[in-house]
């Protein structure tokens, strides 16, 4: 320990003399001495044997965090990690598990096809109880991140090696064992597309890990092939990834030399310019982008660069807002630091950044500041934060009833239960819940207790709250009462109210365990009305002519 302390303090010190060359890189040096006379004090008298490991990591967190959220310390382990969700690369069973709050295990939440977890049979809502003999212990919510995280790294592995893995299964008395051999999973960034007997093209991408564009490429070719004459590309939700990935894909629908992105940073290293390369094989191939709050990063720089092209119609809700850069730099012990070295422009000139960060916290950019760019072909767009679409879709208003739904476990008890009676289902497509099997499940979320807040309800506890703090809480006494009484709960109302959407909440998850993430895909893409308004532009060439201001 002294020997480690001796070294930061040497660091710090060498540091401390080679930054008194600017009167702010003084400042610094004095403030990094005062850290380490401070760690040197503490570990010389501090009453109690200091956990350096844990010491430095939280205080790097800290530090870091009042930059953004995006500049952060990896461990060793947390590095590789990180390397997975970058190149969407593991060893491991392939599946996704989540934490059951009632029976206080990790359950398995979604096997992937062709994955090892899919091969073994496992199911959604499969309780893990033990891994190669060794029982995973209960756990409570105050250590889900953890717990989680640990039975992850027991599923992990190298590719090849196998283990044992025992499930509690809905329907079956005995634990189920099941022989797993782990391999390495890539999982896909093209999860869904189709091809409509109007040859309209529809492809949908969640995220920018390695060969997305690759990936792309071979599935428009594979829709060229059926006869596809329109494209609408599904960008919503997709958080973004590699830039390098966004550069080939717009490759493939832009002219050869065209900037796509530049990245201006505080030092030369951090500026940069991406431009197309290759030869773009869907270049006139009519383009509708859909994208949400949730698209972000790559995926802006998508959506972005085509509309400053006039190449394509953006449709949906303005994104997230996500114009910062990271770069990673390897640390001593395999450690990894990741840090925001520059702001991404799209061609016109706009960042999309949306906000600034004030200790740690984000601060929405005011609409006020705004400037207002051009087009190619002469268009005004904003930099307003995020891209803006050409035409805004307005966005879904969901009952907080199916917010609870969705973050409750019952639905993972009802699917288990359901696939035990009911081995086989019809068609992702043409799958329905009977008006019996939906009752069936509004009876399992009663005996569940399922219970939801209703904000109308929370809005008037607080309305009364000021009344009676303002002195009008008894002259309107019986008027809160009458307006409460209306807004009680009335679950059987808000069951068939709501039955549409309810619905399809459940019918999702019955389709995705039986036919996986593309049967999920197949399911909703019929039933999605802003696909379907995507779709109707595409065939209504003279609209999509007029929004983009060119001649066809």
């Amino acid at each position: 320990m002294k020997k480690y302390l001796t070294a930061v303090v040497l660091s710090l010190a060498i540091l401390s003399g080679y930054a008194q060359s600017t009167e702010r890189n003084l400042e610094s040096a004095k403030q990094l001495n005062t850290l380490a006379e401070i760690y040197r004090e503490l570990e010389l008298n501090f009453v109690d044997t200091l956990d350096t490991g844990k010491l430095f990591k939280e205080t790097i967190g800290y530090m870091l965090y009042q930059l953004d959220p995006y500049t952060s310390y990896y461990t060793a382990k947390e590095a590789e990690e990180f390397r997975q969700h970058s190149t969407g690369k593991y060893a491991g069973i392939g599946a996704v598990i989540s934490f059951h709050k009632e029976k206080k295990r990790s359950i398995i939440s979604q096997p992937y096809a062709g994955m090892p977890a899919a091969k073994a049979g496992l199911r959604r809502g499969d309780v893990i109880m033990a891994i190669d003999g060794k029982e995973m212990r209960t756990a409570e919510l105050s250590e889900v991140a953890h717990y989680n995280d640990s039975v992850s790294n027991c599923l992990r592995g190298e590719p090849g090696t196998s283990f044992r893995l025992s499930v509690q299964r809905a329907g079956h008395p005995k634990l189920l064992h099941f022989d797993i051999e782990r391999a390495t999973i890539a999982l896909p960034s093209v999860v869904y597309s189709t091809c409509t007997p109007d040859s309209i093209g529809y492809v949908a991408v969640s995220g920018y890990t390695e060969h997305t564009a690759r990936d792309l490429r071979q599935t428009l070719q594979s829709l060229q092939q059926q006869g596809m004459r329109g494209l609408v590309l599904d960008l919503r939700g997709n958080g973004g990834g590699l830039i390098s990935e966004a550069v080939e894909m717009l490759s493939l629908f832009l002219p050869r030399g065209k900037e796509v992105v530049s990245l201006r940073g505080k030092t030369p290293k951090g500026n940069r310019v991406y431009r197309t390369t290759g030869s773009p094989t869907f270049e006139h191939l009519p383009l509708v982008v859909l994208v949400d709050g949730q698209s972000a990063s790559a995926a802006e720089i998508t959506a972005g660069t085509l509309q400053d092209y006039d190449r394509a119609v953006i449709m949906g809700q303005n994104t997230y807002g996500k114009g910062l850069v990271q770069t990673t730099v390897k640390l001593p012990g395999e450690a990894l630091l990741k840090y925001t070295e520059s702001k991404y422009y799209i061609p016109s000139g706009r960042c999309v950044q949306a906000y600034k960060y004030d200790d740690g916290e984000p601060k929405i950019l005011p609409d006020s500041l705004a400037q207002t760019y051009y087009t190619r072909g002469g268009r005004p767009v904003r930099d307003c934060g995020g891209i803006r679409p050409d035409i805004v879709l307005p966005e879904d208003s969901l009952p907080n009833l199916l917010i609870y739904l969705n973050n409750s476990n019952l639905i993972d008890d009802f699917v288990a239960e359901f696939r035990t009676k009911h081995p086989t289902i019809a068609g992702a497509q043409d799958f329905r819940l009977s008006a019996q099997e939906y009752d069936e499940f509004i009876a399992f979320l009663k005996a569940g207790h399922f219970t939801y807040d209703q904000q109308s309800v929370k809005a008037l506890q607080v309305l009364r709250k000021m009344a009676e703090f303002e002195g009008y809480g008894e002259a309107s006494k019986a008027e809160f009462e009458a307006l409460e009484a209306k807004l009680t709960h009335n679950e059987d109302y808000d069951y068939r109210h709501w039955e549409k959407e309810i619905r399809q909440v459940i019918e999702v998850a019955i389709v995705q365990d039986h036919y996986f993430s593309q049967g999920a895909n197949a399911y909703l893409f019929q039933r999605d009305q802003e696909i379907k308004q995507a779709f109707d532009l595409l065939k209504n060439a003279k609209k999509y002519n007029e929004i983009l201001n060119v001649e066809r």
